[in-house]
């Protein structure tokens, strides 16, 4: 009622997601170039192509170059329902390029 929109219940909210999660992506895999372009997000310079790859391997939970239907829900999950600690951990793990647990100096200027 008024300007907010309620949330459906969840069985309805995740048949909405599954919808159009498969409405987008036909196939239930979505691969890098379907991410973009889902985003908006075609002919970035260098270092956002290099960003959006990024999150996207990020968001690629068991690295088979896609996004399928789980993930894709997970990541929904972190960003809308997420404590701040899980959304810390994956900013952390975004600007980790190099996985080794430490952000170097040259993972700190690439934030900036």
């Amino acid at each position: 009622m008024g300007a907010q929109e309620s949330l459906p219940d969840p069985p309805a909210q995740m048949h909405h997601y599954y919808s159009k999660f498969m409405r987008e992506c036909p196939s239930g895999l979505l691969s890098l170039h379907e991410f973009k372009k889902l985003l908006d997000l075609q002919g970035l310079d260098p270092q956002g192509d290099l960003y959006i790859k990024r999150v996207f391997d990020i968001f690629d939970l068991n690295q088979d170059g896609f996004i399928d239907f789980l993930e894709f829900i997970a990541a929904i999950n972190l960003v809308i329902r997420g404590k701040i600690d899980q959304k810390l951990k994956w900013y952390f793990k975004l600007y980790d390029a190099d996985g080794n647990g430490c952000i170097d100096k040259k993972e700190l200027l690439s934030i900036f």
